[in-house]
């Protein structure tokens, strides 16, 4: 027999179990099927994968409930500094500093580590009763029915359900299966991320050096730790890769400086390729996309999850009031407002952290100069900084009800 449920959510990552969490709490059963084992990521192990969340993203966390889990772990980001560079040259004279004390509200946002976020979702999504997750599992195969949508299980079995979300990420089968291509391209880069502990306090700083070969960001951690994600050429990074400890120590040594004092590797070492792919739709009937599903991007400003959780919050909002209206959630008129409502802000976000990173991922003396001159006129102008900083913590322009904090 066809097991029918309200919505079915392929991938249990972070965004599809925010969403699950959120439609749950309107009423609406949902089941989540995820390829990896739910265990193995909840585990105590520190493996240095941590995220930047936007302050707007902190709030989706306090309206689901889930914040007082993660507090006591969450890092403050208080500051971010953004600079030019090269290797042991120091920054550049220009550079950009975002204050939280200039927001009305503060701090710019947090880093958290994915081992306590995913653990939050975990139990949540565990003690609701309306929320059933698959493990180990993948969906293999979806068929558009009357009034429904049917997905064939990797195990075997078939689930059927209103509507159907991807948040099964930038190689998404759902999409693939809908009929939804795909634009994008390579960067010709690869992120090598790690974590670092140091022997003087961040002081909840976080900063961005540009490169020539790509951006290096340092992301403060509870604690004298950090988190960095260097961007370098694939060449480079696969050689990099390969490397001992003590030499990748070696080469990050001469790119983070010493303001933080003596560093050292902790945890293990991550690499992998970067990209930028954009769904040509973010619904079809019975279909929506979420997360990097609908648009992966260059991890430049850290913004790939909370673009995510933004989809989630609008999602979330237009499936809850059409139920409550007594609509179809499933319908491609539905998931239309969706799409209308996310799709212009993503890809204009995804382009200029392409954009961006194009700008500044060179050593042409022509742009140096230009693009130094341009933070530093920034930096002078108040106004045009601090809405560079409401922009960063996710605070501009009319946001869903979610990233305000506030119930649906």
């Amino acid at each position: 027999m066809t097991q029918v449920h309200d919505v079915l959510i392929a991938g249990g990552g972070l965004n599809g179990p925010a969403l699950a969490l959120a439609l749950a709490g309107a009423g609406l059963s949902v089941t989540v099927i995820d390829a990896a084992p739910a265990q193995r990521r909840a585990d105590d192990a520190f493996d240095g994968r941590a995220y930047a969340l936007a302050l707007a993203s902190q709030k989706l966390l306090a309206a689901l409930g889930l914040w007082p889990a993660v507090a006591a772990q969450a890092q403050p980001i208080n500051d971010v500094k953004a600079f030019d560079g090269r290797p042991g040259e120091g920054a550049a004279p220009f550079f950009l500093h975002f204050d939280s004390r200039e927001l009305d509200q503060k701090p710019v946002g947090y880093m958290l580590e994915d081992r306590f976020l995913y653990r939050a979702f975990l139990a949540a999504m565990q003690a609701n009763p309306l929320i059933t997750l698959i493990s180990e599992t993948s969906v293999v195969a979806q068929e558009v029915l009357p009034g429904s949508i049917r997905v064939t299980l990797s195990n075997g079995e078939s689930l059927s359900g209103r509507v159907l979300i991807g948040a099964d990420g930038r190689r998404s089968g759902v999409a693939e299966r809908a009929g939804i291509g795909r634009e994008g391209w390579g960067y010709g880069q690869t992120a090598l991320v790690a974590a670092l502990a140091h022997e003087k306090p961040h002081e909840g700083i976080a900063y961005q050096l540009f490169m020539p070969n790509g951006p290096l960001a340092i992301l403060p951690l509870t604690g004298n730790r950090s988190s960095i994600v260097w961007s370098e050429t694939d060449a480079n990074a696969a050689v990099i890769a390969t490397l001992s400890d003590d030499d990748f120590m070696e080469l990050v040594r001469p790119r983070f400086g010493d303001f933080l004092g003596r560093i050292s590797l902790v945890g293990p070492r991550f690499s992998y390729p970067l990209n930028l792919t954009l769904a040509r739709a973010y619904a079809a009937d019975r279909v929506a996309l979420v997360g990097d599903a609908a648009h992966g991007v260059h991890p430049i400003a850290g913004q790939g999850l909370n673009l995510g959780l933004r989809d989630v919050a609008a999602l979330a909002e237009v499936l809850i009031g059409a139920m409550r209206r007594g609509e179809d959630i499933g319908s491609i008129h539905t998931l239309e407002r969706y799409q209308l409502w996310r799709r212009f802000d993503a890809t204009t976000l995804a382009l200029g952290m392409d954009t961006v990173n194009k700008l500044f991922s060179n050593d042409n003396p022509i742009l140096r100069a230009g693009r130094d001159l341009g933070m530093g006129l920034v930096q002078a102008i108040g106004p045009l900084r601090r809405g560079f900083m409401r922009q960063a913590a996710g605070l501009a322009g009319p946001q869903p009800k979610l990233l305000q904090g506030r119930q649906i």
